[in-house]
């Protein structure tokens, strides 16, 4: 969980809401600087973050632990490669194609 005052404080909780770790960090740093010290001593199953932390590296850091991972994806998130093939896009013309001809 992430709060935005004079200083970036970023909190990590158990369920419960009880306080389980914190950092803080400048105002001026990126969101996910301050996320690394937080992952590595925590045992956790899961984490729910918001939209600014969907980064790969923070992603795969979560995955590794076997712990799940809930964040929203950002809409400027680049496509993977699979997904900008002609094959692909021709497949999701023709599947709405079949959508619109089947009402």
């Amino acid at each position: 969980m992430c709060f935005k005052v004079d200083m970036d404080r970023f909190i990590l909780t158990d369920a419960l809401d009880n306080l389980a770790h914190f950092t803080l960090i400048p105002g001026q740093y990126y969101d996910t600087v301050g996320v690394a010290p937080l992952l590595e001593p925590a045992d956790f199953e899961g984490i729910l973050a918001d939209k600014a932390f969907d980064v790969h590296w923070i992603v795969d850091t979560i995955y590794a632990q076997g712990a799940y991972v809930v964040i929203p994806q950002r809409k400027n998130r680049i496509a993977m490669r699979r997904e900008k093939t002609d094959r692909s896009r021709a497949t999701m013309i023709s599947l709405v194609g079949a959508i619109i001809n089947s009402r």
